[in-house]
């Protein structure tokens, strides 16, 4: 699969999780080509305010592999990640992360805090901004614009 395949993967999960009532944001955790594991926000669902996408797909990914560190795997979010989730895709050492939509309020990558070029960030993936962008931007806009 490509890089563009493993983010539609991930722009489905959010689909699904638009579906369910929650913020449409999808994550997907691959490694040597294969999925590993999926993710969508699930913070209404769960009532747990860290249940992101990304923190739902690394924890899945960390009890399939059985490991908390998931060297060599990549993630793909259709969102940046927040300061909670750039600091947990850091402590599981990802390899890559490729995300979709810039976050200017919440982002936490190349928006506000930089949380990766900080120098308490013991590790720092290749980030890989704007994969998807167009699809997870438009997803995240209709589903606020059908909520004002």
């Amino acid at each position: 699969m490509t890089s563009h395949s493993f983010m539609d993967l991930a722009l489905a999960q959010a689909r699904a999780a638009e579906a369910a009532g929650e913020v449409p944001i999808g994550c997907v955790v691959v490694r040597d080509g294969e999925v590993v594991a999926e993710g969508q926000n699930r913070t209404i669902t769960d009532h747990d305010p860290t249940a992101h996408a990304e923190i739902v797909a690394l924890r899945a990914a960390g009890a399939r592999l059985g490991s908390e560190r998931l060297t060599g795997c990549d993630v793909y979010v259709t969102l940046e990640p927040c300061t909670m989730c750039a600091g947990a895709i850091s402590f599981a050492r990802i390899r890559r992360l490729y995300y979709g939509a810039a976050d200017p309020k919440g982002g936490a990558v190349e928006s506000g805090v930089r949380f990766f070029a900080s120098p308490t960030c013991h590790h720092a993936p290749e980030v890989y901004p704007g994969l998807g962008e167009t699809d997870s931007g438009a997803l995240l806009k209709e589903f606020f614009r059908a909520r004002r």
